[in-house]
């Protein structure tokens, strides 16, 4: 990335999340709507979102789609958000519509427009991006919420919803009722819904739906998934039952993976050139950096919030019962650290403190304070590079967790290339 593309995403990070539709609706007018060339699944929820993007996009490429993928936040590098077929934007490319966006943003301000938010211009990239790559479908994650997240200005052929708890909360309504309904905010008018939410989120997410007149699917009840011989168990209402293995085999990827499985059954409907068998071996060798990722003899996880954290211990106690356990731990300040710390640790367990790289990140002696609680042997590392040399010092299951962007850069110091 050139110094003056690094400057410019830094300045509009100052603006910081300003939620809404009417700037990115104005920046994709002034670029023709690039939105609208392609067909489109759109993603929200709480944690796992990414994961079924993943598995739906690379299902969708297996089966001869041109298919793009927008995710965020990126581990390491910008580029990392915009794929196709499963190739990151080129750095050029990457390059050549930025300045393009920017073009379009810097008449916006002198025209006494709005300027857009960082996370807007990057939607902006990836919707033009994908239109100049000429892909058939896009699988778009949203970025927060849903009902006034910039993504949403596309109506897609399936809206997807993996699951709803409290996060974001202080922009989304204040309460977990007020994220549901953001959550739910993506539904559109006679679009299809598939979702593994449950209890009062997912009673918000039936109403709207209803009200919108889309067909929702809603994991365990018309459609099911369960660990058999080894191998995962799928069938639905329709009398479709058949299993598959995951590469990304922690357990909370078993929902993540079924959800994929019903919104490609679902898509068949109507796009022919889906296939059932090459779908279920493209989402078996899905991977998904730093979702319950093995590198260097240290795992990786992406759980960033309580639920994040809840669902890594149960794969933690049923993968790896006995092990004694190290964890690297940073996270932000506007995270629930305290409860995410009950979740995750065990008196037993070992923690090295850090700090993510993000001025959000929470202060080590802070975090130190609510970890002593929880963990009976707890030390602070003086940077990110400190503390992954002595977890490497440290016998039995090393774990890193708390923050996507700690996993960015350990990522980055274990693999320099990836």
């Amino acid at each position: 990335m050139s110094p003056e593309t690094e400057s410019y995403l830094s300045h509009l990070a100052v603006f910081g999340v300003r939620l809404g539709l009417s700037r990115i609706e104005t920046l994709l007018l002034r670029l023709g709507n690039p939105e609208k060339k392609y067909k489109t699944i759109h993603i929200t929820g709480t944690n796992g979102k990414g994961s079924a993007a993943r598995f739906i996009a690379d299902a969708l490429t297996a089966c001869g789609i041109k298919t793009g993928l927008y995710t965020s936040p990126h581990l390491v590098c910008y580029e990392e958000r915009f794929e196709v077929d499963g190739g990151i934007i080129s750095e050029n490319d990457f390059e050549e519509t930025i300045l393009e966006v920017k073009r379009v943003t810097d008449e916006m301000a002198a025209e006494g427009e709005e300027c857009p938010t960082q996370f807007e211009v990057l939607t902006a990239v990836a919707f033009l991006h994908f239109a100049r790559q000429k892909v058939e479908y896009a699988v778009i994650e949203v970025g927060l919420g849903g009902l006034l997240d910039s993504t949403n200005v596309i109506v897609p052929e399936i809206s997807v919803i993996t699951n709803v708890t409290l996060e974001h909360a202080d922009k989304c309504g204040g309460t977990l009722d007020g994220v549901a309904k953001h959550k739910a905010g993506i539904i559109k008018e006679n679009i299809p819904v598939v979702t593994a939410a449950q209890g009062m989120p997912l009673d918000i997410i039936k109403k709207v739906a209803a009200e919108k007149n889309s067909k929702l699917y809603v994991l365990g009840e018309d459609f099911f998934v369960e660990k058999y011989e080894g191998k995962l168990l799928f069938s639905d209402n329709m009398g479709g039952t058949f299993n598959y293995f995951l590469k990304m085999n922690a357990p909370y990827q078993r929902e993540n993976s079924a959800v994929a499985v019903e919104t490609l059954s679902v898509l068949a409907k109507q796009e022919p050139r889906i296939n059932k068998e090459t779908s279920l071996k493209a989402i078996s060798n899905s991977v998904w950096a730093g979702r319950f990722e093995l590198l260097d003899g240290i795992l990786l996880d992406g759980a960033h919030n309580p639920a994040g954290m809840s669902a890594l211990r149960k794969s933690l106690d049923e993968i790896y019962p006995n092990e004694h356990r190290t964890f690297l731990l940073g996270v932000l300040a506007d995270k629930a650290a305290e409860e995410m710390a009950k979740t995750i640790l065990r008196p037993v367990d070992e923690v090295i403190i850090t700090s993510p790289v993000s001025e959000r990140a929470m202060k080590e002696n802070q975090l130190l304070s609510i970890v002593k609680k929880y963990a009976k042997k707890v030390s602070v590392a003086k940077n990110i590079n400190g503390g992954v040399l002595e977890l490497k010092k440290r016998e039995g299951l090393k774990i890193v967790c708390g923050s996507l962007y700690l996993i960015g850069a350990v990522r980055k110091l274990l693999n320099p290339t990836s």
